[in-house]
């Protein structure tokens, strides 16, 4: 069954599209792609913005910088003749959840938070924090107005999804059972301070045995500022979760044509589906073709001719080998001819496993990325992946 194909010229040419999310298996080439997809919307005249959540280095070296911190820098080499800029960034969790503290709390009360050791585990460590600073950066970026079209890459595999819960497990932590008794005397009004002493005075007794005194009294300072740190983080993660789902959002998953890249493709697919998010279509990346006509089955009789001495003088394929030398010239033909049914071969594999995905999900459009002969690593090699990516329409 045959896919329709995915317009990333049209994506990333409509202006209304302001957000594209690539997510994906690890090691399918998804930072690559998502490098690809901002640099061409650049030079084709959009304000772009890659933000990779991916802990990976690879993009910073492929766009030709040091390094990447939580501040969006401008990619030098991108050509600007239609007026477009390219900048990237990665999440730093930290430093993001810092700002928070920062941009709401005042100079002394952020200073106070930002020292506090249980403060400074859970912005370091906390089980989906960098889900929900992805969220929050997300958010910052949209809100900033700088750039009309910001391209995410999120972290391999299912937790690239992770961030979509990031309101609901925001919200169940802070209303969990241990966080409003922490919170409690804080809030409380003086007439049941006496009531609530009482009974609190049991409960962290053996709090502090189990977290120690000194634990338990960063946790406490630290969750009576709550709702000064946070700001409405909460709200404006649901607001980032809705601006996901609005037609202005583009989700692209980006597979390679293996079994397990896939099987999660097809999940991001029912994920996506179930939070009601706009999936534009899928990458297949590291496709293997060959321009050449000469089917594997003819290519490995040729070779296994030539190979059992029914030889012909000078070499058989043209530009192989060397001509004062016909074995080794003929040698070299029959590597390359079964180095060519080797790829033929595989090009089946990966086809059959496509097809199997097409018919699945029939309407999802699909661009192809042809295997590239070597590593992408600059610029130069991203602009040839966007070109590929804008050779599919039609």
């Amino acid at each position: 069954m045959s896919a329709p194909r995915l317009d990333i010229d049209r994506i990333i040419d409509d202006r209304r599209t302001r957000i594209i999310v690539c997510c994906g298996s690890g090691g399918v080439g998804k930072t690559t792609a998502a490098a690809a997809i901002g640099l061409r919307a650049a030079e084709r005249g959009r304000q772009a913005c890659v933000l990779t959540v991916d802990p990976a280095r690879r993009l910073a070296q492929s766009m030709g910088l040091t390094s990447l911190d939580n501040i969006p820098r401008r990619v030098d080499g991108t050509r600007t003749e239609s007026g477009g800029s390219l900048h990237a960034m990665m999440l730093d969790m930290k430093r993001t959840f810092d700002e928070i503290v920062e941009a709401h709390a005042d100079p002394d009360r952020a200073a106070q938070i930002l020292a506090n050791p249980f403060y400074q585990s859970l912005s370091s460590s906390f089980a989906g924090t960098q889900e929900y600073m992805a969220m929050e950066k997300l958010g910052q970026l949209r809100h900033a107005d700088e750039w009309d079209l910001i391209v995410v890459d999120t972290p391999p595999s299912r937790s690239a999804l992770d961030f979509l819960d990031a309101p609901q497990r925001l919200g169940r932590f802070l209303d969990g059972r241990l966080i409003r008794l922490l919170t409690a005397p804080a809030k409380a009004g003086m007439a049941y301070m006496k009531v609530l002493n009482a009974g609190l005075a049991v409960v962290t007794g053996a709090l502090t045995k189990v977290l120690g005194t000194q634990l338990l009294k960063d946790a406490q300072t630290f969750v009576t500022a709550l709702d000064t740190m946070f700001g409405g983080f909460r709200e404006r993660a649901e607001w980032t979760y809705r601006l996901l789902q609005a037609p202005g959002t583009a989700f692209l998953i980006v597979a390679a044509p293996e079994p397990d890249a896939l099987r999660e493709a097809s999940y991001f697919v029912e994920r996506l589906d179930e939070e009601r998010m706009p999936l534009a279509g899928l990458v297949l990346n590291r496709v293997h073709t060959s321009p050449a006509r000469l089917s594997a089955a003819r290519s490995l009789a040729a070779a296994e001719t030539l190979d059992m001495g029914d030889r012909p003088n000078g070499p058989v394929l043209p530009g192989y080998g060397d001509p004062d030398r016909p074995d080794r010239s003929i040698s070299i033909t029959v590597a390359a001819l079964r180095t060519h049914a080797e790829r033929m071969n595989l090009g089946k594999r990966e086809r059959r496993l496509a097809e199997h995905f097409t018919s699945a999900h029939p309407a999802i459009p699909v661009a192809e990325v042809v295997a590239q002969p070597e590593d992408v690593h600059d610029l130069a090699g991203l602009r040839v992946i966007g070109e590929v990516l804008s050779q599919q329409a039609g």
